[in-house]
């Protein structure tokens, strides 16, 4: 039947000082592995804070969760997450992520980003055309 969607979901939470010390340890590698120039520019108008390293890391993570794809499948920078000028996260696919998002006939991710002083956690929710295949 035609117009009918299920909907794919993926969560994830970091600790926030987990982050912070994979940061400081190597600030120019960590932030050239996992982000793309856009994403660094964003991160460093907040001054690269922790809270919002690990919101964006648990962003990637819940979005591979919901390709239903791993680290050794994906890049992380495969999956981009810029703010709009109202600060809602919007999504962005690249290379295998995107063409994964094709296959599972995915409409659009949505995305929640959040932080307390401990942990960070996201969750991601997409619409999937019903008839897509779950691989």
């Amino acid at each position: 039947m035609a117009g009918r969607f299920r909907i794919r979901t993926g969560v994830d939470i970091i600790e926030i000082a987990r982050v912070a010390g994979a940061y400081r340890r190597r600030p120019e590698s960590f932030l050239r592995h996992l982000f793309t120039r856009k994403e660094q520019r964003q991160l460093a108008a907040r001054n690269y804070a922790a809270r919002h390293l690990a919101a964006r890391f648990a962003g990637k993570e819940a979005i591979f969760k919901l390709l239903g794809m791993g680290m050794g499948q994906l890049c992380w920078k495969e999956v981009e997450i810029l703010s709009l000028p109202g600060g809602e996260p919007r999504v962005y696919l690249h290379g295998r992520a995107k063409a994964r998002a094709k296959e599972l006939s995915l409409v659009d991710i949505a995305l929640s980003l959040s932080h307390s002083r401990e942990y960070a956690v996201a969750q991601a929710c997409a619409l999937a055309e019903d008839g897509a295949e779950d691989k």
